[in-house]
């Protein structure tokens, strides 16, 4: 099954924190946001990580990186009246509006989003 991955749930892999076995196991069939891998590289970045290679490590593995077209940047800002009462990013509404239109569950560790009033399956991990 395939999955979107939100940055946290992919910085969580690349950091060994709780959740990252999950992440592990759907890696193969997963699709993240340019936006999103965008955040996974600063991060990684920030943290020090050299991160020449990375993308095309994580694409050996399976992680297909889709474009951030119109639609999900329409999508995106609309979410934001729906989620701001949980403070959600940019970022986070980029992945989100990544799920609803490819119709895919999405994998996060965000907890805030557990229960957000949208059609789309979020698994918090």
């Amino acid at each position: 099954m395939t999955v979107v991955l939100d940055a946290s749930a992919l910085l969580a892999y690349l950091r060994e924190e709780p959740g990252a076995e999950v992440v592990d196991g759907v890696l193969a069939q997963s699709v993240m946001a340019s936006v999103n891998w965008a955040e996974v590289v600063q991060k990684s970045i920030s943290a020090g990580v050299d991160v020449e290679g990375m993308l095309e490590e994580f694409q050996a593995l399976g992680v297909r990186v889709e474009p951030f077209l119109p639609v999900d940047g329409d999508k995106a800002g609309r979410l934001w009246a729906s989620t701001r009462q949980v403070g959600l990013s940019l970022g986070d509404r980029a992945c989100l509006s990544l799920g609803l239109r490819l119709g895919l569950t999405v994998v996060t560790c965000d907890r805030a989003w557990a229960g957000l009033p949208l059609d789309v399956v979020i698994q918090v991990v």
